[in-house]
């Protein structure tokens, strides 16, 4: 049986059971618990099912699922920070770009959290300020007060000095044809600059930013790994973006 059938009885089964098991999917399809293991992999990479032991479960019935969460949490931006803290280990470098999205992801760390962070957000030092394990790089550049964040060359060439573990890069937009896009030039220039310095490029985006573009293009979604927004991750507006080598949480 080809993948893509596989895919739709893995998930047909899951939308009729809640449940499924490799060897129940295995005896089910014909094929290796290997190979279903392996799906299983790509469908959770996709954000249409969870993997658990065994087997997996819909992304409803996850205990662990952020928009159960929904309720005690009063923005979509708090969303996206309770989202993207597992990401995020002790002792990172991290790249931090300018936003209030990403002010939230600060708002929402562990009074321990230990961490390397490298940014242009003059907003974010202050919210940084107070943990004592962060050590907090901020770029040089020009200011701009209606983005509270350093941009220009030297903004650029300081981040190049850097290699970093994670990124988590403020959105304007992400389609699947331009993939992420920019308002402004010289944000997109300091985003190309950290991007080229990242193992591993994560992009916070609110719902109402997909599907949309800006006039300046940062890079293709084969440039980014990892997209985290405030909606569950199986929701059909997030579709466009499925199968891109591409996670989204």
């Amino acid at each position: 049986m080809i993948r893509e059938k596989r895919f739709e009885h893995i998930i047909a089964s899951l939308k009729t059971t809640g449940t499924i098991t490799y060897s129940g999917m295995s005896r089910d399809l014909s094929v290796s618990e290997d190979t279903i293991r392996r799906d299983i992999d790509y469908l959770h990479e996709n954000g249409l099912l969870s993997k658990v032991r065994g087997g997996a479960i819909s992304r409803d019935k996850n205990p662990l699922s952020f928009q159960d969460r929904t309720d005690f949490l009063s923005t979509e931006k708090e969303v996206i920070g309770m989202k993207v803290q597992p990401l995020l280990k002790a002792g990172m470098s991290v790249f931090m770009d300018g936003g209030t999205t990403i002010c939230a992801v600060a708002e929402c760390l562990p009074t321990n959290t230990s961490l390397r962070v490298i940014t242009n957000n003059m907003a974010l030092v202050p919210l940084l300020a107070r943990f004592r394990d962060i050590e907090v790089i901020v770029l040089g550049g020009n200011y701009d007060r209606d983005t509270q964040t350093n941009t220009g060359a030297r903004t650029c060439d300081e981040a190049a000095e850097f290699v970093v573990d994670l990124y988590l890069m403020g959105t304007c937009a992400i389609s699947k044809d331009f993939g992420i896009t920019s308002a402004i030039r010289e944000d997109g220039a300091v985003k190309k600059a950290m991007i080229k310095g990242s193992k591993t490029v994560v992009v916070l985006s609110n719902s109402n930013k997909v599907g949309a573009n800006e006039p300046f293009v940062v890079c293709g979604l084969q440039g980014i790994n990892v997209l985290v927004t405030e909606l569950p991750s199986d929701d059909p507006k997030l579709d466009e973006l499925r199968f891109k080598n591409l996670k989204i949480i």
